[in-house]
């Protein structure tokens, strides 16, 4: 299981080598394993479906209880067959999409990165590596959509997409560590056994909103719909990817899994129906008020996403069967529709509606795919588009609100069908028109994705028996969390249902003759209005906004205003909780033996130098008092190596210092006045003080010396070192060495740069020190 997960990511990692071996054959040859995965996959199949499931699990942090898990069950496997199957015909649609472009290789690696993204996060059980898989779905989909980065549109809508969901991805990962810490496991297919646990917790209502957040932002719901038409910035194949089987279905992927620990609250059933039917229906009208092949089938997809968020919101079993038909359903014909948008734009060179027509005669294959996908989009008869439509109108019916819902689904529905055959059939038909190029089919490897999607689509109508009983049936029952009996069928009878279909196809045709009025008319009125589009971006120039005011309050190029700042915030960091909570810290008495008491009057007096001199000299010269006395404390207590280096530590500081401050164009004396004087040293002593409180609070607890016994047992036997200090600075803490080396050499550099700095100042402006002042 792990290797086929890591397979996609090592192939992802020589594909543009591949790209420059294979040439023009590149797509074939990097689809082999998308449908290698495909193969394996469907192994699981028959497991599943008879009720079972698969699970595989390795340590990953033992230490913290997270490993790598994996879990396929019948929602997960059905997921992994639609990235994997349809990944394989993406592969080879965009080694001939792109044929000849520079970055072909750069593409296809982000592809099969995205695609192993998309499997991990389908297929894990862990809570944080879920949260992994899925924020590497974000950032993989930041780099397919911005591919063409030269473009500043491709830029805005791939750092857009990122923004929402990774905001969103946050908010997720805090809901999925709420929802571990409740149910007391990592694993999801634990956790979601333990739904009564989890629904009558007092943490219930935040964790939903936590989840809801990651869900909504991924899966475009109101108001967080506005990035994925903005993704159609991208070419083709990443449309057609991300909107089929992948990133924008991993929302609902989420909340199909979650449903048996978190669903059937009326908080749960309400949110979801709300939310999900608007997006339903604004999703469906900004898809008619478009014009760009690509734009239409974004928003339809957002209308899609809506209609099975709000299906999985009702909840009931017709309902589960209605959401997990139409998205099989929809991956098929949204796959189909995309890619033959995109053979249809490299046939014309234009996407624009209004252009295209009579492309039948000169693009066959092309206008067959089209037409079978846009008819089961549609909702007739025999796709299995008709079946997932049919249910999810008998769910309505059986569900909360049922006359406002089901005019919610009937208005969307024709909605839909009016789109489909504008973007499916309306190309094809009537006298060719005035392309920007010649109409022309594409070779195999653009149509053949459409043509097998389409076709699929096809049948899985009539055969919905294989259809219930391999992938719609074991998907309901892990989204249900229990057995469930799913009976899909073409045929239901006079029924309610029926008739809504009826009138659904009439409205949907009658939009569909007046498409160019509608068209027209909803311009007119949507573009006058306001959108989240806009809000994103009046939120980022306030985001902006705030940062510049903050910063120059802040950042004023003062650097004792930092230092003043910096030991206020630390002062009233360790002050504050002592003194309104109290501390239950003894006071240990020193030890009352001559040099203790020696070291207690140089810490004293050294202090008091800094606090009463206005020589900067001596005030650097006093500091190093403080810390030499340091060194004698680490002496006395049987620390000689720690005094040694404190000694030498203390001791070049005092000598930079001195030199810098010689070298600089600063004044040699302390200009501020008393009340100055006495601010800073009562900062000081606040903080003295504070600091005392923590570190006897501290000392007067029982000590654990587990990490001291573990050093002491580890040292020699494995770094084969007997100075336990030098051991745990460089082998147990080689990382934190080395970056505390950095930060020196840092310094240094910035230290001989203010020298260098300094030097020239003072040979235009005689710096003041102490001697030229006296």
């Amino acid at each position: 299981m792990l290797t086929a997960l890591l397979a996609p990511f090592v192939l992802a990692i020589f594909a543009p080598t591949v790209r420059r071996v294979s040439g023009p054959m590149t797509g074939w040859v990097l689809a082999l394993l998308p449908a290698g995965l495909t193969f394996y996959f469907a192994q699981f199949i028959g497991v599943v479906a008879e009720g079972g499931a698969v699970s595989f699990s390795t340590p990953w942090v033992p230490a913290t209880g997270i490993n790598l898990s994996f879990y396929v069950d019948g929602l997960s496997l059905l997921f992994a067959l639609l990235i994997s199957g349809i990944g394989t015909f993406i592969v080879l649609y965009a080694g001939a999409y792109l044929k000849g472009h520079a970055d072909l290789g750069r593409f296809l690696m982000f592809i099969l990165m995205f695609m192993g993204s998309m499997l991990g996060l389908v297929l894990s059980d862990d809570v944080i590596t879920l949260f992994v898989f899925w924020e590497l779905t974000s950032v993989t989909s930041f780099l397919l959509i911005g591919f063409n980065h030269t473009s500043p549109r491709s830029r805005r809508a791939a750092v857009q997409a990122l923004v929402v969901t990774g905001g969103g991805g946050l908010a997720l990962l805090a809901g999925l560590l709420l929802m571990a810490q409740v149910g007391g496991s990592m694993e999801l297919s634990t956790l979601l056994t333990e739904g009564d646990v989890l629904r009558n917790h007092p943490y219930y209502l935040a964790i939903l909103i936590l989840v809801l957040a990651g869900a909504f932002t991924k899966s475009a719901q109101v108001p967080f719909s506005f990035w994925l038409p903005n993704a159609m910035e991208a070419p083709t194949p990443v449309s057609a990817y991300l909107h089929s089987a992948t990133m924008v279905k991993a929302g609902v992927y989420l909340l199909a899994r979650v449903n048996p620990g978190l669903g059937g609250t009326d908080v749960w059933q309400i949110t979801l129906v709300l939310f999900g039917a608007a997006t339903f229906l604004v999703g469906a009208v900004l898809a008619l008020r478009n014009t760009d092949l690509k734009l239409m089938l974004a928003q339809t997809t957002v209308a899609s996403l809506g209609l099975l968020v709000f299906l999985i919101g009702l909840g009931h079993d017709i309902a589960l069967q209605a959401a997990m038909t139409y998205l099989f359903a929809h991956s098929l014909f949204k796959g189909a529709l995309f890619m033959a948008a995109g053979c249809i734009d490299h046939g014309t060179g234009t996407r624009e509606i209004g252009r295209l027509s009579g492309l039948g005669s000169a693009m066959p294959i092309t206008a067959a795919a089209s037409a079978l996908a846009a008819l089961s989009m549609s909702g007739l008869a025999p796709f299995i588009g008709f079946i997932a439509k049919e249910f999810a109108y008998k769910a309505t019916l059986g569900g909360i609100w049922p006359v406002a819902i089901t005019s919610v689904a009937v208005i969307g529905s024709a909605l839909l069908f009016t789109v489909a055959f504008l973007v499916g059939v309306k190309p094809f038909l009537g006298k060719p028109g005035d392309t920007p190029s010649p109409p022309h089919e594409g070779s195999p490897s653009l149509w053949l994705g459409p043509v097998v999607l389409a076709v699929l689509g096809l049948l899985a109508g009539p055969f919905n028996g294989v259809t219930e009983t391999y992938f719609v049936g074991p998907a309901v029952s892990a989204v249900a969390g229990a057995p469930m009996v799913v009976d899909l069928y073409l045929w239901g009878g006079l029924k309610t249902p029926l008739f809504l279909s009826v009138v659904t196809v009439a409205l949907g045709a009658v939009m569909f003759w007046r498409a160019t009025a509608l068209q027209e008319f909803l311009a007119r009125i949507l573009d006058r209005l306001w959108g989240p589009d806009q809000g994103y971006d009046q939120f980022l120039d306030g985001v902006v906004a705030l940062a510049r005011g903050v910063t120059a309050r802040l950042q004023t190029g003062s650097l004792r205003r930092y230092l003043l700042v910096s030991f206020l915030v630390l002062a009233a960091v360790l002050a504050v909780p002592k003194v309104f909570m109290g501390s239950d810290a003894q006071v240990i008495v020193a030890p009352k033996e001559f040099y203790v008491w020696c070291v207690a009057v140089l810490t004293i007096a050294g202090g008091l130098a800094i606090m009463i001199t206005r020589s900067r000299l001596i005030a650097i010269l006093s500091m190093g008092v403080l810390g030499i006395a340091v060194a004698f404390v680490f002496l006395m207590f049987g620390a000689p190596d720690l005094a040694f280096t404190q000694l030498m530590v203390e001791t070049l500081s005092v000598v930079i210092l001195a030199l810098v401050i010689a070298r600089l164009p600063v004044q040699g004396v302390d200009w501020r006045g008393w009340p100055r004087a006495l601010r800073d040293s009562a900062i000081g002593t606040v903080i003295g003080v504070a600091i005392a409180m923590v570190l006897l609070s501290i000392t007067s607890r029982p000590m654990d010396l587990t990490l001291s016994e573990y050093f002491a047992e580890k040292s020699y036997t494995e770094a084969y070192g007997r100075n336990i200090v030098n051991v745990i600075l460089v082998d147990f803490r080689a990382l934190d060495t080395f970056g505390e080396i950095a930060v020196v050499v840092i310094a240094g550099v910035a230290v001989l740069g203010l020298l260098a700095f300094g030097g020239r100042r003072a040979a235009s402006t005689p710096a003041l020190d102490e001697e030229k002042t006296k």
